[in-house]
């Protein structure tokens, strides 16, 4: 398994596909699927039966995974970048690697 160095809370870019230059806030990583849910990106529709909880049922909006690998960190200026690792006064910190800063 790879180490995926994008996490939940990360604001991302979409760098190819359809959904591509949009940007969002990662929800939820899958790990084995290698895949993220990024907030308002690839959005489908799913229909949804009336339930108890849900007496309207219809037509739900929600967003659908995206591969990891067409994802890109945004640092602290705005632009896209590469994750790296070092370590800072012995813990393992991630680091963008355009403008060298802390992430």
């Amino acid at each position: 398994m790879t180490k995926l160095k994008i996490k939940s809370g990360d604001t991302v870019r979409v760098i190819a596909g359809d959904h591509k230059g949009q940007e969002g806030k990662v929800q939820k990583v899958l790990i084995e699927k290698n895949k993220a849910i990024v907030e308002g990106v690839n959005m489908i529709s799913k229909h949804e039966k009336p339930s108890a909880s849900n007496p309207q049922g219809g037509i739900k909006e929600k967003e659908a995974p995206i591969h990891i690998s067409n994802l890109s960190l945004i640092d602290k200026n705005g632009d896209s970048t590469r994750v790296g690792y070092r370590e800072e006064d012995g813990k393992k910190v991630r680091f963008s690697k355009k403008s060298n800063e802390v992430i």
